[in-house]
């Protein structure tokens, strides 16, 4: 029996941003589903200065001392930088500008690359953080028809 582990190597993700590339990853769970579907899609993140990040970016940035988070900004105050998942109503927040170490630039769906600035895409997810008010409901609402559309079991 062979009792050696493979590991794969560590990665510094922030040290690959600050060489100035451009990193492709696979986000996991769900926070920002729709956008993002684990193991299927991926994102391209560039590193950013906190400056050049607007209300509606989706950036990568850093809890403290903790993981790495893709979500995207609801709004920018003098405190600092408030997030959303697509998939989440609860705001997390104030981030400090030094928390953001990447934005979006584009993402890969079903082998093609889609532009973060792509104006459909950009329509599409503005739309949808305005309605961050009335998500519980839509979730809400969304549960309430998968369960009456189930087919009954025989």
């Amino acid at each position: 029996m062979n009792n050696t582990s493979q590991t794969s190597p560590k990665i510094d993700l922030e040290q690959l941003l600050r060489d100035g590339n451009i990193i492709r990853i696979k986000p996991q769970g769900y926070s920002m589903y729709p956008l993002f579907i684990p193991g299927r899609d991926e994102a391209l993140i560039q590193q950013t200065s906190s400056t050049d990040c607007r209300r509606n970016d989706v950036v990568l940035y850093r809890r403290d001392r903790s993981i790495l988070v893709l979500h995207r900004i609801d709004k920018i105050t003098e405190e600092g930088f408030f997030m959303v998942g697509d998939n989440q109503w609860e705001i997390e927040g104030p981030l400090r500008s030094d928390q953001i170490i990447g934005k979006l630039v584009a993402f890969v769906r079903n082998g093609r690359e889609i532009s973060a600035q792509n104006p459909f895409y950009r329509f599409l997810s503005s739309v949808w953080l305005l309605m961050l008010p009335v998500r519980p409901f839509c979730f809400r609402l969304t549960a309430f028809f998968r369960r009456i559309c189930r087919k009954p079991n025989s």
